[in-house]
């Protein structure tokens, strides 16, 4: 796959890359992009500093050719794939490469210290961003309002009642005059745009409140070096020639090259489609590319290109975020929706056979007491005025029987939800998991910064300790590190950046032991290092002093691992001593001991070597692998992991809730215990404490299906565990119809995130792997906002149930009565306008199977007594209250209204009989019961020719308020009925 420039001579010089050993044909393509991309990233650099170069600020660079020449050389061995080797050459005029001078020379170029990033302060920083851009790429334009006002046009029932409604002003303006034809189908316009516009509005302002949370789950934060401090900072805050520090599940801010590191390994899936991880190194693979995830080691890079130039940023400039995510409940209300669309379909139907022909029969009367058709003598337009009118109803009956309100609420539910649990520090940026949270059996906690805050260091250096000793822990902790120190002036208490474990152990070097950590720098060199992950627990680092021959070897871990690797152990005086069983069992006696404390004990190994004998073992291989036995134990050091003081507190909520919480933890058993009888998820004196309820990582995994599947409801804490072991636990869980909630924040968390129904990751420590394989991020890293994710979850599902059986009672209720009053009366007594009113009103309240027995109890009750009193109306009204049939038909709608607002009060609680408690507290709810009464009086006594309304005198307004108040003493009355714990429908079916 050569690349050639036409215009470059046979002599340019070239330069080589080689890519590690490829083990797949396929993969060729890989190395190709990595190549083509690679050089583009230098060309993207050379232009933009190119552009700039009348300017004081990066001159000496000479104008390159706008393209680049690629040569891939594949060499592989006859027959025989897996000895594929891939090379390529950067060919240019002046070579684009050495004119640079490698990557170091791109540092100079680019006015960067290598150790203490860029030094220039706000304006050399301001500058660069004028120079190169900044670190955003263009998003695609958002959806306006008027495209969210215009989607539910797309209703057929709407578009029907649109027609309806302009044939009712062409034939009403047309039999009635200009003046006052106009009222009925105007009013049903105006109806229906105001359900339109609810809809509208709600969906605009969903798909902002998604925006907003997208730019929120954007703005990552990275460590950057500058000035020769490590800050934490967004990644759009970072400019061409940052020193930016990688470790674990970090994802890739900008372009750049490798400057250092060690076990460097990337994700590269989101840009090449390749999962297997690529190692980088300063040699043969210096490039990385934004976008991709760190998957092992950590190390240093210098960014670029940002922002547009880089293949990321055009990518994400032209995807945007999806608002219109459909949620498991709101596929479930789609459902409902269509069965009682069935329903009221039917309903509709027969209305419509009924009215036409008792119309077409002459069996109905107008307002003059005449009989409306009269075969032929009928004029045209008065039978189409009633047609339409017919039409009219039947298809209102289907709107409002069909509860377009459910979509509306659970949206509105949603985002409100979200937004409160933004405050409450819970970001959810899948709609879904909200619902499903609420819905949550069990939960995976992970221990350190969940459930515990910061660690502190508790074990003290003894004086007696010699000094050789200590200089041996100077650099086990300050070079076998993660972290960093950063010291501004002397006397000035110094700036400690890493893991919560790494600022604990480096903060107690410093303090404690009074390590110097530049002094420690300066004297000593790194060879080679092997980063720390959770599957090996510990890491190790070897290192040579200056002007010594020496290779030391540290390592630092697990307690146990350690422990494993020694065969020998230093005493406070400095002299070595054999480790015998005896002294074994010792240390191990002391480890138990500092676990029962809630200590997290961390050991430290060491040994050395000459270095001939490095030379000796193959070179460059040998040394990067470090002596994993016969090591001399340095020491132990005990972390104390302090229990948030909500903990407590959130786990008895779960409990009470009905919610497991397991807690699992790379900690040893002992230590496990201690902290989790602490944060009361053990209880120390439960009988089957010692049954099964802690166990150990290895000995789950080693169990078989049928004992893991028996045993783990009992377990309530995993100790020794690994990211497989949780990923075991959960699925396990799920299989025994568990609904799984799993909190993590390692990149190999990823795994039982994804796994979990509700994956939580921790917005501080988590890393941005883990991030993105969950549902809901804990911005505080707190276990309390686990449970207050929870219990919004719970409020949404039951906040949806109290609005359907509000709204069921309310199509039960309408579609019974139009229905017997039009196969008797012959005309409908809720008429369009005075149906619609109804389907503007919100959701009622805040806060398990959609409709429940219960629900179908209330609501059933309720239906049936409206039912009863407003036929009763429909039949006897005119001889109860004295009035014509006009007064009548307003008597049954305000009667009507006024039940479903007195019936909110009773939607607030579906199963306590008190269902004024709290009300006070309640301000939105008594607002919008407020307005409702305030519109349903002007609708009555001042919109009489757009609602089809008569004016009601006190008495009669008493008796329709009289009749609706009954509600809550028969809501009383039902709540005492007893109703079986099984759904009805399987009752039914039984």
């Amino acid at each position: 796959m050569p690349f050639t420039n036409p215009s470059s001579s046979s002599s340019s010089s070239h330069e080589y890359f080689e890519r590690p050993i490829l083990s797949k044909p396929h993969k060729r393509w890989r190395c190709a992009f990595t190549v083509i991309y690679s050089s583009r990233v230098f060309l993207s650099l050379a232009k933009k500093i190119i552009s700039i170069k009348e300017t004081p600020f990066f001159v000496g660079v000479s104008r390159s050719p706008s393209y680049t020449a690629l040569d891939i050389i594949s060499t592989e061995q006859d027959g025989d794939n897996s000895g594929q080797k891939v090379s390529f050459s950067i060919v240019g005029h002046k070579k684009l490469i050495d004119t640079f001078g490698g990557v170091h020379g791109v540092v100079n170029k680019l006015q960067t210290d290598v150790n203490n990033g860029i030094c220039g302060g706000d304006i050399d920083i301001s500058r660069r961003r004028e120079s190169f851009g900044t670190n955003t790429y263009k998003r695609p334009a958002l959806k306006g309002f008027f495209h969210y006002l215009m989607e539910p046009f797309k209703d057929t029932i709407i578009l029907i009642l649109l027609a309806c409604a302009a044939l009712s002003i062409g034939f009403g303006m047309k039999e009635n005059g200009v003046k006052e034809g106009w009222y009925d189908g105007v009013s049903i316009f105006v109806a229906v745009f105001l359900v339109v516009g609810v809809s509208g509005v709600s969906n605009f302002r969903q798909s902002r409140q998604f925006n907003k949370l997208s730019m929120v789950s954007n703005n990552i934060q990275i460590a950057v070096i500058r000035d020769g401090r490590r800050h934490t900072m967004s990644i759009f805050d970072i400019v061409v020639g940052d020193v930016i520090c990688l470790k674990i599940g970090d994802q890739i801010p900008a372009d750049g090259l490798f400057l250092s590191g060690y076990s460097l390994q990337v994700d590269e899936s989101s840009m090449t489609g390749e999962t297997e991880p690529l190692e980088i190194n300063v040699s043969r693979n210096p490039f990385l590319l934004s976008g991709c995830k760190v998957v092992d080691g950590y190390g240093y890079m210098i960014a670029t290109s940002v922002g547009m130039d880089t293949a990321w940023g055009e990518m994400m400039s032209s995807v945007s975020s999806d608002s219109s995510e459909r949620t498991p409940l709101q596929d479930r209300l789609d459902k409902l929706n269509s069965y009682i669309g069935k329903v009221g379909l039917t309903v509709a139907f027969l209305v419509l056979v009924v009215l036409s022909t008792r119309y077409f029969t002459g069996n109905t009367l107008n307002k003059l007491g005449q009989r409306e058709f009269n075969g032929s003598k009928t004029k045209f337009n008065d039978v189409m005025n009633a047609v339409v009118r017919i039409i009219s109803d039947a298809v209102t009956i289907v709107v409002v029987a069909i509860p377009e309100g459910l979509p509306l609420a659970v949206t509105l539910t949603l985002a409100y939800s979200m937004k409160r649990m933004m405050a409450d520090q819970a970001m959810v940026p899948k709609l879904a998991s909200c619902e499903t949270m609420g819905s949550a059996t069990t939960i995976c906690t992970d221990k350190t910064v969940t459930l515990t805050s910061k660690p502190n260091e508790d074990e003290k250096a003894s004086p007696a300790v010699s000094f050789g000793i200590l200089e041996l822990f100077y650099q086990g902790v300050g070079l076998n590190t993660t972290g960093s120190i950063y010291a501004p002036t002397s006397g000035m208490t110094p700036e400690i950046s890493g893991s919560p474990t790494e600022k604990a152990l480096l903060s107690w070097a410093v303090s404690n032991l009074g390590m110097d950590m530049e002094e420690l720098k300066r004297s000593c060199t790194v060879l080679h290092v092997v980063a720390f992950n959770s599957e090996k627990k510990r890491s190790g680092i070897s290192l040579k002093k200056k002007n010594s021959n020496i290779v030391h070897v540290h390592w630092k871990g697990a307690e146990e691992m350690i422990l494993a690797m020694c065969s020998s152990y230093y005493r406070s005086t400095g002299v070595i001593q054999v480790m015998g069983e005896g002294e074994r069992m010792k240390l191990e006696e002391i480890i138990k001991n500092m676990a029962d404390q809630s200590l997290r004990c961390i050991a430290f190994a060491y040994d050395q070597f000459q270095e001939e004998d490095l030379q000796k073992n193959d070179g460059e291989e040998a040394g990067r692998k470090l002596k994993e036995d016969g090591l001399t134990l340095l020491g132990l050091v005990g972390l104390k992991d302090p229990c948030r003081p909500s903990v407590r507190q959130a786990v008895e909520a779960c409990k009470n809730a009905g919610v497991s919480i397991k807690m699992i933890t790379g900690d040893n058993i002992f230590t496990a215990r201690a902290i989790a009888t602490e944060c009361g998820i053990l209880d120390p004196y439960d009988p089957n404490l010692n049954n099964g309820a802690v166990v150990e990582g290895v000995e789950f995994r080693n169990y078989t299906v049928g004992e893991r599947m028996e045993k783990v409801d009992r377990i309530s804490v995993m100790a020794r565990s690994s990211p497989f072991d949780k990923l075991l636990m959960v699925q396990c869980l799920k299989q025994k119809g568990h609904v799984v909630a799993v909190t993590g924040d390692g990149t190999n968390d990823a795994p039982a995130l994804k796994e979990a129904d509700v994956g939580l990751s921790m917005g501080i420590q988590g890393t941005e792997v883990a991030k993105e394989s969950s549902d809901i991020v804990i911005l505080d890293d707190n276990f309390a906002t686990v449970v207050t994710v929870l219990r919004w979850g719970r409020c949404v599902y039951t906040n949806i149930q109290k609005f359907i059986q509000f709204q069921l009672t309310v199509n039960i209720a309408e579609l019974v009565i139009n229905f017997i009053a039009a196969a008797s009366a012959g005309e409908v007594p809720l008429t369009t306008v005075q149906l619609l009113w109804l389907m503007k009103k919100p959701p009622v309240g805040r806060n398990q199977p959609l409709i429940t027995n219960v629900m179908w109890r209330n609501l059933v009750a309720q239906a049936l007594y409206q039912i009863f009193v407003l036929l009763i109306l429909q039949f006897k009204g005119n001889v109860i209250f004295g009035v014509n049939e006009d007064v009548k038909n307003t008597l049954i709608f305000n009667t009507f209204v006024l039940c479903q607002v007195f019936n909110e009060f009773n939607a607030r609680k579906l199963e306590k009989k008190n269902v004024f408690e709290g009300i006070l507290k309640n301000k939105l709810f008594l607002g919008i019961i407020g307005i409702t009464i305030v519109l349903q009086v002007v609708m009555v006594e001042f919109l009489k020719k757009f609602a089809d309304t008569e004016r009601l005198n006190w008495g009669q307004w008493g008796a329709c308020i009289g009749i609706a108040t009954i509600s809550w003493p028969l809501c009383w009355v039902v709540k005492c009925i007893p109703v079986p714990e099984k759904p009805l429908f399987d009752l039914l079916k039984r």
